[in-house]
């Protein structure tokens, strides 16, 4: 164990050196590529728009195994405020080592590749493939990192079987949750219409808001579904809401709104918009509705990945681990589209995105354990 927390810290604190704010790179592609080229994987840039994006291989056969990831990070925020410098990777007697990027995804990422430089070495000759699917295009609009390289996979017919994301699912406790799942994500910029006018004469204008009233409250009551097994109901929220000149005397001519459902396989793009369509229509709302569709759902039932990934844990940490598909969009919700099984896990993500992210130190070499682990089990 002290070998693989010492190859796996060396190489994770090389990583943070980098100051890879998103959409950069700075290099942690090419660290990654050499170790990998070493061990006989096939190293292919994917590059898209000053996005830099890796696909790694070895073997041609089937099963492929993936680890997808992404090197860049979010900003520092004000460095005053960090106990230590941001990227440069510092180790306290809290047991910890901080530095931007130390609990996402940097040590996965470092993990991910001294798991697979040990499998290879106890199985030079393993039966399928081996891959790694990375970018710095996750933490940003996400337009040309993964979703490029799952467009170029599926142009040329390459398949995927398994594929764990390196994100930071745990909570507590190194294992104690992973994600086999997440919620879509759909947003709808709306723009209530109506008559501008002085508030005296009411007769002469049409307050947008009054129109509106109405609608909007039967949309926030409405059931959308009951969820499932491994997901929450679907969930309507208004973020943000805004109308009126800032004069206490003018009827305002347009209302605007920002809101976002958060959806499970229970529910589908089509059907929800199809459903605020008819509530404004019939409510005579007069309106214009741009809709954004940041993510479909997509969940990893309890199959041979979900198996190998619960399997390595409880070998590694003794952990009986949680399925959950709670949080945000990840770029599992790409890699799903051509992958059947997806799940992510990854070091407690209490810091991240955090002044003073950091990971805890005596994770470091357990976390590579569980990702050789289930490629052993996969590809076994």
């Amino acid at each position: 164990m002290q070998h693989i927390q010492a190859e796996t810290l060396a190489l994770t604190r090389a990583l943070i050196e980098r100051r890879s704010v998103t959409p950069a790179d700075e290099g942690c592609l090419e660290i990654i590529a050499r170790r990998l080229q070493a061990i006989g994987f096939n190293c292919e840039r994917i590059d898209s728009n000053g996005v830099s994006n890796l696909w790694a291989r070895r073997g041609t056969a089937r099963p492929v195994v993936v680890l997808a990831g992404h090197t860049d990070v979010v900003p520092t925020g004000p460095v005053e405020q960090w106990q230590t410098q941001p990227f440069a990777p510092t180790e306290k007697d809290d047991g910890h080592l901080y530095g931007r990027g130390a609990a996402d995804m940097k040590t996965s990422l470092a993990a991910f590749v001294t798991a697979v430089e040990r499998f290879v070495a106890a199985h030079p000759d393993h039966s399928g493939s081996i891959a790694l699917l990375l970018t710095s295009d996750e933490e940003g609009v996400a337009t040309d990192g993964t979703v490029k390289v799952v467009e170029a996979l599926r142009a040329r017919g390459e398949a995927i079987d398994y594929c764990i994301v390196g994100e930071p699912t745990s909570t507590d406790l190194l294992g104690d949750v992973i994600k086999n799942g997440r919620r879509g994500s759909l947003n709808g910029e709306l723009k209530i219409l109506g008559v501008q006018g002085h508030i005296a004469y009411p007769h002469l204008a049409k307050n947008p808001i009054h129109t509106a009233l109405a609608a909007l409250a039967e949309l926030t009551a409405i059931e959308w579904d009951r969820g499932n097994e491994f997901f929450p109901p679907t969930s309507f929220q208004i973020s943000n809401i805004h109308a009126g000149t800032g004069a206490n005397n003018v009827i305002p001519g347009e209302m605007n709104l920002l809101f976002n459902f958060r959806f499970s396989t229970e529910s589908t793009e089509a059907g929800l918009k199809a459903k605020v369509h008819e509530v404004l229509d019939r409510h005579g709302v007069q309106y214009e509705l741009v809709w954004k569709l940041s993510g479909n759902p997509f969940l990893t039932g309890r199959g041979k990945l979900v198996g190998a990934m619960v399997s390595s844990i409880r070998e590694t940490t003794g952990l009986d681990t949680e399925l959950s598909t709670t949080g945000g969009t990840s770029d599992g919700r790409f890699i799903a589209t051509i992958c059947p099984e997806v799940v992510e896990f990854g070091p407690v993500n209490a810091t991240i995105h955090k002044i003073n992210e950091r990971v805890r130190i005596a994770d470091i070499g357990p976390l590579s354990q569980v990702y050789q682990g289930a490629i052993k089990a996969l590809l076994s």
